[in-house]
């Protein structure tokens, strides 16, 4: 499979589809009714207030919307990922490992506010790697900006990838104060328009302005097979890694600039997963993409074929344990 995966074939976009299908198939069997927590922003639950009101609270239709985001969250990681030559060859294998990634947990696979602003946070981070070289930068960090506020209210925990913002910032440009003064209007224009519509309504007080943040530490595994689920994702991780590491004076500056914001991006992750105490792992997906791309990187630069491919079955296996059989 990752030998299929390394290649740009085109018959390979199907075969990606086959693979998300085969892993994702119990999202269908078992579907799924989102809930609300307090962590939900004004914005999320209006898009599901919507949704019920069109649809229905129907299971099978939050099923099918969570695949197509799983699904194309994958193909436009993988684009990313070709077209800035994270990996020194356009593969399929960040797409592949994203599938992978995201079916090791089966809360990964319900509709939430972490799945919807993980659409948004991908293509932030391809927005901030083209920040390097990008010929209109004020522009770029406005809508990078813009969007990474709309992904707060959205989830309120999703504040933290504002230090991704700053990192961005420090690491793919030069400091320019203006730059960092539009970063940060970008971020607080929604809730411009979020005071207003307040206002209009008569609640406009800081209560429902500012959400109260806490930490809290997230849910002890209550099963082997999650145990097992969340050890085949750390494990590629740290192998990834040390690949990428070995290989980084081969890597252009921009190349080597993106490895370093995607380790931001999981340091980002990690404290979204660490604002409010969930009861499930559904925020912890917002981990998934910087996961998948070190694990591609797991998959591509070993010289040897059998221990990637072997780490690769443990992984589906274990994967179709959590999904099939819990």
């Amino acid at each position: 499979m990752i030998g299929i995966f390394k290649q740009k074939a085109p018959t390979n976009a199907l075969l990606l589809f086959v693979y998300a299908l085969v892993l994702k198939f119990p999202i269908f069997l078992h579907p799924y009714s989102p809930l609300l927590y307090p962590e939900d922003n004004y914005l999320y639950r209006f898009i599901l207030t919507g949704l019920d009101s069109l649809f229905g609270h129907s299971a099978l239709l939050f099923a099918v919307l969570s695949f197509t985001l799983l699904f194309t969250q994958a193909t436009l990681l993988n684009s990313i990922c070709n077209f800035h030559k994270i990996l020194p060859k356009s593969t399929y294998l960040t797409g592949m490992s994203y599938i992978l990634v995201t079916s090791l947990l089966p809360d990964w696979g319900h509709f939430s506010a972490p799945l919807l602003i993980n659409s948004i946070i991908i293509w932030c981070w391809y927005r901030m790697i083209a920040l390097y070289n990008s010929p209109s930068p004020v522009a770029a960090i406005f809508n990078i900006s813009l969007f990474l506020g709309l992904a707060t209210l959205l989830y309120i925990p999703a504040i933290a990838f504002l230090l991704l913002l700053f990192f961005a910032l420090l690491i793919m440009r030069p400091f320019r104060i203006q730059e960092w003064f539009v970063g940060f209007i970008g971020f607080t224009s929604p809730y411009y328009f979020l005071i207003l519509i307040l206002y209009f309504v008569h609640q406009l007080n800081w209560k429902n302005l500012v959400p109260s943040i806490h930490f809290a530490l997230p849910p002890i595994p209550g099963s082997i097979w999650i145990t097992a689920g969340i050890s085949m994702l750390i494990i590629p991780f740290v192998v990834g890694g040390i690949f990428v590491q070995n290989n980084l004076n081969k890597m252009l500056i921009h190349v080597r600039k993106s490895w370093s914001l995607l380790l931001v991006f999981l340091i980002a992750a990690v404290l979204v997963i660490l604002i409010y105490k969930a009861g499930s792992y559904e925020n912890w997906i917002v981990m998934a993409m910087p996961f998948a791309v070190f694990h591609s990187a797991a998959w591509f630069y070993p010289t040897k074929k059998w221990p990637p491919v072997l780490l690769h079955w443990i992984c589906f296996s274990v994967a179709i344990v959590v999904n099939y059989l819990l």
